[in-house]
């Protein structure tokens, strides 16, 4: 399957999107010096105040990984539309050490599935994971892969959303091995998700 993935068509990336850190950002610049990039896509809208409990429960398990993947010619970077100062307040909270972007004053996130605008929203169709759908929210999760060639053209490989995105959470990985597997209700599945500092135990 992995193969069948990587054999996907390629798509070129011809607009450019700069992006606020520490600094201006463009695309190009968040491959840091590798051929292939990976982006996650995080919740946190400009108006909220926290991110995501979800996208957190995935983030928790990134900065672990990311000198590995620099060994195999991959940048790893996250993404929201929030302004910079929420995402630094909100990774010193957490802990975390992952490169953090904001997409806010970009279109990355409505071109890649991300983010729909009160329009798209008001009229309940918009195009996410690959098919259309009725939407109630203004942000989604999703992870996008982009491929740098030597002349400095962008690629974009590969998307994918919502529970597609299950295989890079090492938690659930284990929680599949044990028997009483994730223990989830149906609906919602991840109704029992917190964000890690505020789990009771």
């Amino acid at each position: 399957m992995a193969e069948q993935r990587r054999a996907l068509p390629w798509e070129k990336v011809e607009k450019e999107y700069v992006f606020d850190g520490r600094g201006k950002e463009t695309l190009s610049d968040l491959f840091a010096g590798k051929s292939q990039l990976v982006v996650y896509q995080f919740m946190f809208a400009p108006e909220w105040e926290e991110g995501c409990p979800h996208c957190s429960f995935w983030a928790d398990h990134y900065d672990g990984m990311l000198p590995h993947l620099k060994q195999r010619d991959v940048s790893f970077v996250v993404v929201s539309r929030a302004e910079p100062k929420k995402l630094d307040r909100f990774k010193k909270r957490m802990g975390w050490r992952f490169k953090w972007v904001s997409s806010g004053r970009t279109d990355y996130n409505y071109d890649f599935q991300a983010s729909f605008r009160p329009e798209d929203i008001t009229s309940g169709i918009v195009f996410y994971n690959y098919e259309t759908v009725d939407m109630r929210m203004t942000d989604r999760e999703g992870i996008s892969v982009f491929h740098k060639d030597k002349d400095g053209a962008i690629f974009h490989t590969y998307s994918t959303y919502a529970r597609g995105i299950d295989a890079v959470n090492p938690t659930y990985q284990f929680l599949d091995l044990v028997p009483k597997g994730r223990d989830e209700k149906p609906d919602p599945p991840q109704k029992w998700v917190r964000h890690h500092d505020r789990y009771k135990d």
